[in-house]
């Protein structure tokens, strides 16, 4: 079995997520005015506070994007048009959030891996691999809704092993960018990985650098020489 994660994987994130956030912001301020957004660290204050009185908020990034909508909306009276504003811009947002492009060789090498492994996505974020036409290539996708936890803690590869009879931890190939998260989470459980490094980042742990990769293209070849 080969697990991936998404964001920054197979895609780089943050040109999507910001187009996501801007135009929901936009979207939001066209029905009800200006609207105080806030910084980055006012966004994690509250984020805190919101986990203090629901701690399912840690993993359940739809409903914390929610109720940071609602928050930033308290002003708007009634509250049935409040909750509608929320459920119309997070419905955007999500939309959004899945115009992707993916990085080149990634199509290619999923279509290849897949006549061989049995393929699974794991993912902290709520971008769905069913959405894209390579979705059909992946047998199953953990989000951090469904594991109700957020890597590099185990339960998205506990769930993994659960999806197919005679899969553990011995014959897992996980594949991300994130150094803890990715790399980390899974060395810590014996899985082997392989690291999607294509901003040349250095290695910043305290055990030995896995496997990198920066082109898509080469990555069923690089798997093949290893493991086959």
């Amino acid at each position: 079995m080969i697990t991936f994660d998404l964001d920054d994987t197979l895609w780089d994130n943050i040109p999507t997520i910001t187009k996501a956030e801007f135009e929901t912001r936009k979207w939001i301020e066209n029905q009800v005015g200006f609207v105080d957004w806030g910084t980055f660290e006012d966004f994690l204050d509250i984020r805190e506070a919101l986990i203090k009185d629901d701690a399912s908020i840690a993993w359940d990034i739809s409903k914390l994007r929610k109720e940071i909508f609602r928050i930033k909306l308290d002003h708007i009276q009634p509250e049935s048009l409040r909750d509608e504003i929320v459920e119309g811009a997070f419905e955007l947002f999500i939309s959004k959030r899945h115009e992707v492009t993916f990085y080149e060789g990634v199509e290619g090498a999923i279509q290849k891996l897949s006549k061989k492994y049995i393929l699974g996505v794991l993912t902290n974020g709520n971008a769905d691999i069913y959405k894209f036409d390579i979705g059909r290539y992946f047998k199953f996708s953990i989000s951090s809704l469904e594991a109700k936890d957020s890597k590099p803690n185990r339960a998205h590869f506990d769930e993994a092993i659960k999806q197919v009879d005679g899969i553990n931890f011995d014959n897992i190939l996980h594949i991300g960018d994130h150094q803890i998260n990715d790399i980390l989470a899974a060395f810590n459980l014996g899985i082997e990985t392989l690291w999607f490094n294509n901003k040349d980042m250095e290695w910043d742990q305290d055990f030995t650098k896995p496997n990198e990769f920066k082109e898509w293209k080469k990555l069923p070849e690089i798997i093949s020489n290893k493991y086959e």
